[in-house]
């Protein structure tokens, strides 16, 4: 039910510390000392309350028997919280807060991760597989590594990439990374079954925008993936104080900890297997993603503790991590 009114309330647009806001460099701001902390700043300006556009388009198909679907457009209002900043390590939180015939609406949506000069990164590695990747020396020298995690916090993709400065624009670009499906187009049984993408996050005048340059690949028969069609994603996040934020704030600052359990159990799982299995499914991504949400909002109801929940918590993660 719940994924039904977030599909409706995007379609009509309608922490402790950790949530101060980190807004953007102001016009002619003095350049931060180091490349370092210049990065860390285009990181950190990325949190804030925005209202946010999406737009989807297919626009060149590499298959006779498949047509482009028309463009998807949508909107919502989210919340980009800094869950932790520990210098080369910063963690950001998107979390929707909308309304949809008067009922308010709050959803833990994707988590940023950001990792300066990483050693490793959690990369998608086919149907219902994550693996820990080595980052090259070279590689890795003055780059970030951006993961992207799902709402229950399993992982969705990792990339790397660096940030530059030129022409105006302060933007990092991502290599070209395998991503899995998303629900909107995971829910039509589609030829394709995975992405190849490279993303970028550039600053704005009033905000930041996510750019998705995506090839819809079909792997199923084995070898080599092969091309279906090519796909441009626009996600813009405008500033905004149209809306109040406290219902997010208020989810965030119930659950935080019980999140933060949850986070240690992927890592946990992750590092046992130098990856993860788990089974995809297309209206929720994982199949941990409904039982690891509906806990999150029984604490904050007062249905059950942060302790009981990290205890079934637990166990959920360790029953679909385990072959």
């Amino acid at each position: 039910m719940r994924a039904i009114l977030i599909a409706a309330a995007l379609l009509t647009g309608a922490a402790p510390a950790a949530t101060a806001l980190a807004q953007a460099p102001a016009q002619g701001a003095t350049t931060p000392a180091s490349p370092f902390e210049r990065d860390r700043q285009s990181i950190l300006a990325q949190a804030g309350q925005y209202r946010v556009h999406f737009d989807m388009r297919e626009n060149v198909s590499f298959n006779v028997d498949y047509d482009p679907m028309e463009g998807k457009l949508s909107g919502g209002s989210e919340i980009v919280r800094v869950v932790y900043d520990k210098g080369d390590r910063i963690s950001l939180q998107h979390i929707l807060v909308m309304e949809h015939d008067g009922q308010a609406i709050v959803i833990k949506h994707w988590r940023q991760d950001w990792v300066y000069q990483p050693e490793t990164v959690v990369a998608y590695a086919g149907p219902n597989h994550w693996a820990l990747t080595p980052v090259s020396a070279d590689q890795r020298a003055g780059a970030w590594s951006q993961t992207v995690w799902q709402t229950d916090d399993s992982p969705r993709y990792g990339g790397v990439g660096r940030w530059t400065y030129v022409n105006g624009l302060s933007v990092w670009t991502s290599d070209p990374t395998w991503r899995p499906l998303a629900r909107r187009d995971a829910v039509l049984n589609p030829v394709y079954d995975r992405y190849l993408g490279t993303n970028r996050h550039a600053l704005t005048p009033t905000g930041w925008v996510h750019i998705q340059d995506n090839m819809k690949m079909n792997g199923r028969a084995g070898g080599e993936p092969v091309a279906i069609v090519q796909e441009d994603v626009v996600n813009t996040y405008d500033r905004s104080t149209s809306y109040s934020p406290k219902a997010g704030d208020d989810y965030w600052a119930a659950t935080q900890d019980y999140w933060a359990a949850v986070r240690d159990a992927w890592d946990a799982a992750i590092a046992r297997d130098n990856g993860v299995y788990v089974e995809e499914e297309a209206q929720t991504g994982v199949v941990t993603g409904p039982p690891l949400m509906d806990l999150a909002q029984k604490i904050q109801n007062g249905e059950i503790t942060t302790e009981a929940a990290i205890v079934q918590a637990r166990a959920t993660i360790d029953a679909a991590t385990k072959r």
